[in-house]
């Protein structure tokens, strides 16, 4: 899918979302078109921006090793040279590698993801992994630098970040299969990242851990409730869980053109199959759970949350745990710096702990 372009006095300039990382083609507007190339750009990586400077131009660049950088496009010699422009790395990953790899959602559709790893970790299973995800509102997953990610990493653990459908890596086709009443193709899609993961001899369902926000907590929800078993604790953040009220509340016609309304009865039916509130199912074996919520959100209302944390203690037949922290914060942004210090801490606190995993020194 092409986000952007550019036109300078020798060549077009498509910049191109393939899956989640950014693809930058050149085009010269003179000669074949099979002169096409690509741009030199990091591995695994987004282009946010590009604007020209005459003949050449400057690419905002950025990666899961490499935080954001202008990058300077010298298109006589096709090379990128890094520019003062740049932020400072907050922690080091050099160490770090990142795989792209795919897996076969429920309906043959194939669904890519990016894992990252120590260089040279082994396959073993053994790794304690975090599996991520958001699906929604043609929002994309693109790669960028996530600085607490370092600290699972030194741990000895996996991340893996998915390219479901619901998002647009792909398009807007891409997007619509996984909305409205094809919802359930993007936790179709998550539970085979979840088991490709464990197929290629990173992880275990026991040392498999899972997390997202707001759309992305919706998936946390709808994954523990159809897939119990896959997944030994989660993290669901500021996530919906009764979606035959979502459209009742202040943000709900915002909601309405993603996820349906009851209104319109295939709709329903969707919305109801796979509602996280209404399929947990007394005496399951739940993993741990931390709901997160904010009592000044004004796009989740709090009360999703303390609902689902009530049904869920109710209905599990686990010993593990099912919390709920709520805070006077609202969805995320804006959020104080000390507010956001103490959710992660929670966050990392309770995943270190559940997973048995030691802080790295």
């Amino acid at each position: 899918m092409i986000h952007h372009a550019l036109v300078t006095r020798d060549a077009l300039y498509a910049f191109e979302l393939v899956g989640g990382p950014s693809r930058a083609r050149r085009v010269p507007l003179a000669g074949r078109v099979t002169a096409t190339a690509e741009l030199p750009i990091l591995p695994v990586s987004s282009v946010r921006q590009a604007v020209r400077v005459g003949r050449d131009l400057l690419v905002r660049n950025e990666s899961y090793t490499e935080p954001p950088a202008w990058y300077l496009y010298h298109a006589s010699k096709h090379t990128l040279e890094r520019t003062k422009l740049a932020k400072a790395s907050p922690a080091d990953f050099r160490d770090v590698e990142v795989s792209r790899e795919s897996c076969v959602s429920k309906d043959g559709t194939r669904v890519p993801m990016s894992v990252l790893r120590r260089r040279g970790a082994k396959l073993d299973g053994k790794a304690p992994a975090l599996l991520t995800g958001y699906g929604g509102y043609a929002l994309s997953r693109e790669p960028r630098q996530r600085a607490l990610w370092k600290m699972w990493l030194d741990a000895g653990g996996v991340v893996a970040d998915a390219n479901l459908r619901g998002g647009a890596e792909m398009g807007e086709a891409w997007h619509r299969a996984g909305n409205l009443t094809n919802k359930q193709n993007v936790f179709d899609d998550f539970y085979a990242c979840a088991n490709e993961l464990v197929r290629a001899g990173y992880t275990t369902p026991e040392r498999l851990a899972i997390t997202g926000r707001s759309n992305g907590g919706l998936l946390m929800g709808a994954a523990l409730v159809q897939h119990p078993e896959a997944y030994r604790a989660v993290v669901a953040q500021v996530g919906i869980y009764d979606m035959l009220k979502v459209e009742q509340h202040s943000n709900g016609a915002f909601n309405v053109t993603e996820y349906g309304t009851v209104k319109d009865r295939a709709q329903f039916e969707a919305l109801l199959a796979y509602s996280p509130l209404h399929n947990v199912r007394d005496g399951a074996a739940y993993p741990a759970v931390l709901f997160t919520a904010g009592a000044n959100d004004p796009r989740v209302d709090a009360y999703h949350s303390r609902k689902m944390t009530a049904r869920l203690r109710e209905a599990t037949s686990s010993d593990r745990p099912v919390l709920l922290v709520t805070t006077d914060a609202g969805h995320g942004m804006g959020t104080p710096l000390d507010a956001e210090i103490a959710q992660e801490t929670d966050v990392y606190a309770f995943l270190f702990s559940e997973l048995g995993v030691s802080f790295a020194r």
